[in-house]
């Protein structure tokens, strides 16, 4: 099975097609976070939902359904909270259900491998993984986790890192990258051989942004950080 493994859209329409247009799979798999700071959080719900893609409910698909804070970090949470206000205003109470219906864990058995989908961690989607998160902190968190792979995302920084006894694999964010590279993020993971490759695509940027101008708050700074990447 080749997997796609998407994660942290964020409203980003055209870095999602950039993904979907360029990457072969046979099945693709969402780690959550479709909504906030992007410009179409309508239409990248639309296509999770309409190409029925298994998908987990991120910190922000959590606080736009139920109007609870994100949970997100300091540096990020006003632009958040900003543009929560735009994302509730662009879609209506049947997206809202959608997302809230959204599971916390997902867990799939592909080529014999026993794979679990989560957003954060497997105790919360608010806990960070990164590929320099202590070992000792991390364990404490993957207690009682028994996969072969172990896929999340939140961070928004891509990641592949064995630990516990299991790979934990991170697509990075296709919608806002984190770690320095504009590009969309995303991975694709061949289960028959147990490889699994980082994919950085180019997408249309400028279209994203004349979005964002046109009609989101603190545009300039949302700008800023899509074109920086982190």
């Amino acid at each position: 099975m080749r997997l796609l493994l998407l994660s942290d859209l964020h409203g980003n329409l055209e870095a999602l097609n950039a993904i979907t247009k360029n990457v072969k799979y046979d099945m693709a798999i969402c780690m959550g976070d479709l909504v906030d700071y992007g410009p179409d959080p309508l239409a990248v719900i639309d296509w999770i939902r309409d190409n029925r893609v298994p998908t987990i409910r991120g910190n922000h698909d959590n606080a736009v359904a139920l109007h609870v804070d994100c949970g997100c970090g300091y540096k990020y949470k006003h632009l958040s909270e900003a543009t929560r206000e735009y994302t509730w205003s662009h879609i209506t109470e049947k997206e809202e259900e959608y997302l809230l219906s959204l599971p916390t864990g997902l867990d799939f058995a592909f080529d014999g491998l026993k794979i679990r989908a989560i957003h954060g961690s497997p105790l919360s989607f608010f806990d960070y993984i990164y590929p320099d998160t202590p070992a000792d902190k991390v364990e404490q968190w993957l207690k009682g986790t028994e996969c072969d792979y172990l896929i999340a995302g939140h961070t928004h920084v891509p990641m592949i890192r064995k630990i516990a006894g299991m790979t934990m694999l991170n697509p990075g964010s296709a919608g806002q990258p984190r770690d320095g590279d504009w590009r969309a993020s995303c991975m694709v993971f061949d289960t028959a051989a147990q490889k699994h490759e980082i994919v950085r695509l180019e997408y249309d940027i400028e279209k994203t942004c004349d979005k964002i101008r046109a009609s989101m708050p603190h545009a300039d700074e949302l700008i800023a950080i899509l074109k920086r990447g982190y």
